[in-house]
């Protein structure tokens, strides 16, 4: 019997860096239980309380979200208010601002900001909370929907990740923050994937895929205005061994190699 799937978001945080357009990626420490060694992008599961309705809100709304997602007006809220929570906690990083849309919170790296991080890391805290402490609202403006990736059925452990894309806010620096990664870095989609292909920095389909598919993109408005980069609908990949290797074969007939085993 194949395991539900654990509802997820992931957000790729984009930059306008010397290169070109960048993306933020963390290595996610060696032992963890899920994708331990793994480069990945922010994210996690959903936390229940990522549906509060009392969530300050602006932006595009729920039930808009849920059209795009195909998915139920709870679990829209959940999934973006997870994005906003977790882009804060895993790369200090906050996608809020005034409640009226006009303003995107500035600065958020002081110690009465990172007392709030960890408070929210210990789930003594949830987003609705710490935005209406600073007056504050979540953008939902400031995200795109991405993609949408399920893990394969044979795993043990599987999610239902919806990705979004956001640019980086002015004034906001991303840091190296999160526990659960070893080293970040602000890497171009052709660098990170080079990295990949040579293996030394081993990568979920997912991650490999998305990063091809922001490839195009010169910077990070166009990002923006080109996401989602194909019509959103559930990928979800399966295994094939050949001669040649291990690849994650998509429905399209998409095929990535798979350089370094993935962790079991």
């Amino acid at each position: 019997m194949s395991a539900e799937p654990r509802q997820a978001a992931t957000v790729l945080l984009l930059r306008n860096g010397v290169p070109g357009l960048e993306v933020y990626l963390l290595r996610r420490t060696r032992g963890m239980p899920f994708a331990g060694g793994m480069t990945a992008y922010p994210g996690g599961g959903v936390d229940p309380r990522d549906g509060d309705v009392e969530t300050a809100w602006a932006g595009p709304s729920p039930a808009e979200w849920a059209h795009a997602f195909g998915c139920d007006e709870r679990t829209a809220r959940e999934l973006v208010c997870a994005a906003v929570r977790e882009t804060f906690e895993e790369a200090g990083v906050l996608l809020a601002g005034t409640a009226d849309g006009g303003d995107v919170v500035p600065d958020v790296s002081g110690e009465d900001w990172e007392v709030q991080r960890q408070a929210l890391l210990a789930r003594e805290l949830s987003l609705a909370e710490l935005l209406a402490d600073r007056g504050l609202a979540l953008r939902s403006d400031l995200l795109r929907p991405f993609a949408h990736w399920i893990t394969p059925p044979a795993e043990p452990r599987r999610y239902d990740t919806k990705f979004f894309a956001a640019a980086l806010p002015v004034g906001q620096e991303a840091r190296h923050v999160t526990g659960e990664a070893d080293e970040v870095s602000w890497l171009t989609p052709p660098a990170a994937l080079a990295e990949m292909a040579a293996g030394t920095r081993p990568m979920l389909p997912p991650t490999i895929h998305t990063l091809g598919q922001l490839e195009p993109f010169a910077d990070v408005a166009a990002a923006l205005a080109g996401s989602p980069p194909e019509p959103l609908h559930p990928i979800c990949p399966w295994f094939a061994d050949e001669p040649d290797g291990r690849w994650a074969v998509l429905p399209d007939g998409t095929r990535i190699r798979i350089v370094v085993p993935l962790p079991s």
